[in-house]
């Protein structure tokens, strides 16, 4: 365990730690695992990762228990969605068996840096895939590097399990209908940073973001997806070809069900928001941030999704259980964890 480090009071923010782990893709293939002590990446400056967008990348979290054992959380949904990704923009997709050696020898690696038990912070990993083959023209790349890194982080959302408001802001769009909204690559977050950054000024944790066709739907926030619990207790989720699919609230929809608790994934209109009575942004980084109110800069119509002061009783429960789970003091009956000993 790292001594040096104040546990308690992480931010969400990159912390050197010792390892990372990297491998490339050359000649129709895969090479073999490296391990390397630098931060650096050394890549030609024609690389398509700089000039075209090859680019995606994942986030998944390690966590320490009681029993001082290490839990990855899904990884394997995340090198599904990586090769999704990948796929989506045409990289040569990561193998799942190699994503996995990978995650499990870069935790190993790194054990100092996992954050002790109940310290309400966690080791995050951030694999990344890039384009590295000089091209001028546009087309896509045939030699790639993918590299996992990783950093012990606090909360993303500095207030934690606590009420937050979130802007509307109807002239601003994450992605479009059939572009890329739905894999995860960097481009979708650029184009988010703008609108973000004037969000925050006023002080809204994030944008909540409306369909880019028609303006009348529910897509997602710019960090993370959206959930609402309606009037009539029902898991409420939007579905739409522009929203990254959530490893975090696929999960959250299998533990509502899990609770008895009806779930709906579907086209959510922005009206739908005054029938919620709870609602939040749930991702890895994340887990459940629970949304207060919900503003519309362009109409001045504020949703008021959660009542008096606290985060509803159902978001409440299916954070507490997610985390169970995740450190080890839940039954994991889904088998979501990988245990390192």
């Amino acid at each position: 365990m790292n001594n040096n480090i104040d546990w308690k009071n992480l931010s969400f923010a990159y912390l050197k730690t010792d390892y990372n782990v990297r491998c490339y893709y050359r000649n129709g293939k895969w090479g073999e695992v490296e391990v390397s002590s630098s931060e650096n990446i050394e890549i030609h400056m024609a690389s398509t990762c700089l000039h075209y967008g090859q680019e995606a990348f994942e986030g998944l979290k390690a966590f320490r228990g009681k029993d001082n054992k290490i839990r990855i959380f899904r990884m394997d949904e995340n090198a599904k969605r990586l090769a999704r990704s990948a796929n989506g923009i045409m990289m040569a997709p990561v193998p799942v068996e190699l994503f996995e050696k990978m995650a499990l020898q870069v935790v190993e690696l790194n054990k100092r840096f996992v954050p002790p038990y109940e310290s309400g912070a966690s080791l995050y990993l951030r694999p990344l895939l890039i384009g590295t083959e000089p091209r001028v023209g546009v087309a896509p790349s045939e030699e790639y590097l993918f590299v996992i890194f990783v950093t012990p982080v606090g909360p993303y959302f500095k207030e934690g399990f606590k009420l937050t408001n979130v802007a509307i802001m109807h002239n601003y769009d994450r992605a479009a209908p059939n572009g890329t909204g739905n894999i995860k690559i960097g481009g979708n977050y650029a184009a988010s940073l703008k609108a973000g950054k004037i969000a925050k000024e006023k002080g809204y944790s994030a944008v909540l973001y409306l369909d880019s066709k028609e303006k009348k739907y529910i897509d997602e926030c710019g960090p993370a997806n959206f959930f609402g619990i309606n009037k009539d207790g029902v898991y409420v989720t939007p579905e739409s070809k522009s929203i990254l699919p959530s490893i975090t609230n696929m999960s959250l929809f299998q533990l509502a069900q899990d609770m008895g608790i009806k779930t709906e994934r579907r086209p959510v209109k922005l009206e739908e928001l005054g029938d919620f009575v709870e609602a939040g942004q749930c991702g890895t980084a994340a887990v459940i941030s629970p949304v207060g109110r919900i503003d519309d800069l362009d109409t001045g119509i504020s949703y008021e999704v959660s009542k008096g002061g606290e985060p509803g009783p159902i978001s409440k429960k299916l954070y507490e259980t997610l985390r169970g789970i995740q450190y080890g003091d839940i039954a994991d009956k889904h088998n979501w964890v990988t245990i390192i000993e």
